[in-house]
């Protein structure tokens, strides 16, 4: 039977990309930042997943205004990382895990979502600046990878709760899933940001802290704010933290923070890293 060993939530700032493109992990305006992925690293290492279920939200690579599914599911036996125009492109592709990505799907389906089914999907730097981060390098990546894109771009967006009810649908399929493999759960994006506009440059650091101090204990306080609020406290980009929201719901055994960083800013952004620990037994 598969297991969830736990969760890695981190931004996925193009601008990382390119300070690991350019070698600056130990530059002074970046070494905040990469220093918090060592306890990620050691992790990682001693876990050693086998498959990675990824939530996070496409930049119009896959989908743009004219087409922007609330929740879409990758079942392809390959990814690539294409540049949708930062300037960055890793060249390792992403081994897929289709049995298990039609297994979730049809799951998801069962607890009434309707996910788009992609099954030819590239990646943009929301899966691939945390890969990179991850499992820095030039081997191949050791996890196979299930990408669930959430719509955090084009109004009607999905509210917290309902994300917090997919990521807890897929929590459920990969419990009932009867490989052996080990499994890790990516929320990625944010935290506070705004990209443009009057309020460019916004960041919010007690509603990141807010974030911060109840990703783990308390996951159900992040919804007591809906989309639309989360626009106003976090910026337009801020709502990223959607994907989080779906990601800490796929942790449905007895979760402990073991590691987290905060930083601010990167590229007017404020970042964020947390692991956490999932363990067996799952809470009633």
């Amino acid at each position: 039977m598969s297991q969830i060993c736990g969760g890695i939530f981190t931004s996925h700032v193009p601008g990382i990309g390119k300070a690991i493109a350019q070698n600056l992990q130990d530059d002074p305006y970046w070494k905040p930042f990469f220093d918090g992925f060592k306890p990620v690293h050691q992790w990682l290492a001693a876990e050693q997943p086998e498959v990675a279920v990824v939530f996070y939200n496409d930049h119009g690579l896959n989908f743009f205004l004219d087409k922007m599914p609330t929740f879409a599911i990758g079942a392809a036996p390959q990814y690539r990382h294409e540049d949708e125009g930062w300037g960055i492109a890793f060249g390792r592709p992403y081994e897929g895990a289709p049995d298990l990505s039609w297994h979730i799907i049809e799951q998801v389906v069962a607890s009434e979502f309707d996910p788009v089914t992609c099954q030819s999907m590239a990646v943009d730097h929301a899966v691939a600046v945390p890969f990179e981060l991850c499992w820095p390098g030039d081997d191949a990546f050791p996890v196979k990878l299930v990408p669930i894109a959430i719509n955090t771009v084009q109004h009607p967006l999905p509210s917290p709760r309902r994300c917090y009810e997919l990521g807890k649908a897929v929590g459920r399929a990969i419990e009932s899933w009867g490989g052996p493999e080990k499994i890790v759960i990516f929320g990625t994006g944010g935290l506070s940001h705004q990209l443009e506009g009057e309020r460019a440059g916004h960041i919010n650091v007690d509603y990141d802290k807010f974030c911060l101090r109840n990703l783990a204990p308390d996951p159900e306080a992040l919804l007591q704010h809906d989309t639309l609020d989360i626009v106003e406290l976090a910026g337009s980009q801020g709502v990223e933290i959607l994907n989080w929201i779906a990601a800490r719901g796929a942790l449905r055994g007895s979760v402990r923070e073991l590691a987290s960083n905060y930083h601010v800013p990167i590229s007017n952004t404020a970042a964020a890293t947390v692991l956490l620990e999932n363990s067996d037994k799952v809470l009633a």
